[in-house]
C-alpha cells in the first residue's frame, strides 16, 4: 500500500477542482493511504483573504470526531470557494459542516485551539520540507506533482501520477 500526501487549501479553486478529480480516481483504488494536509496557499502575514488556518484546524477536529472526511472536504470547498463564506469565524465553519459533525462538540474543540499549531506545521511541511510550489500538490513514493499556477492539475496528470 502506498501513502499519498495531499496538500490543499480550501480557498483555492484549483484545489477544489483537483480534489474533485482525485476523489473520483480514489473510488477505484484500495491500495492508497491518503494523508490530507490542509495547507495555506497564502499563509499569514500575506494580505490575502480569507486565511484558512482555522479551516485546517477544523479538518483535524473533524478527523478526531470520526467524520466522513470526503463529505467534510466537499462542504468546506463548497462553503469557501463557491459560497465565499467567511471562514475566519468559527461560527461560519460550524455552519458549513453542520450535519457532518456534532456541531456543539465540534465548536468546543475548535474554539479550545487543540490543533492551533497544525496550520503552521503543515505550511512548514509543505513549503520548507516537501518542496511544494503551488497547490494542490501531491507526494507519493518519492514522486511529486504540483499544480501549475493559474491552471491546477489535470485528470491525466493525476492518473499518470497515481500509476
Amino acid at each position: 500500500m502506498s501513502k499519498i500526501q495531499v496538500f490543499y487549501d480550501y480557498s483555492c479553486p484549483f484545489c477544489k477542482k483537483g480534489y474533485a478529480i482525485f476523489k473520483e480516481l480514489l473510488k477505484n483504488r484500495t491500495d492508497l493511504l491518503v494523508e490530507w494536509i490542509p495547507t495555506e496557499a497564502h499563509p499569514r502575514p500575506e494580505a490575502v483573504h480569507p486565511h484558512t488556518d482555522l479551516c485546517g484546524e477544523a479538518y483535524y477536529v473533524a478527523e478526531e470526531m470520526g467524520a466522513d472526511i470526503l463529505a467534510f472536504h466537499d462542504a468546506m470547498f463548497e462553503g469557501v470557494v463557491t459560497q465565499g463564506r467567511d471562514v475566519e469565524k468559527i461560527e461560519e465553519i460550524v455552519d458549513i459542516v453542520k450535519g457532518i459533525v456534532d456541531s456543539e462538540r465540534f465548536k468546543t474543540i475548535l474554539a479550545d485551539g487543540k490543533y492551533a499549531e497544525k496550520p503552521g506545521e503543515n505550511n512548514d511541511l509543505a513549503y520548507e520540507k516537501s518542496g511544494v510550489w503551488v497547490l494542490p500538490a501531491f507526494r507519493m513514493d518519492g514522486k511529486k506533482l504540483d499544480a501549475l499556477g493559474g491552471i491546477g492539475v489535470t485528470e491525466a496528470q493525476l492518473r499518470e501520477f497515481l500509476g
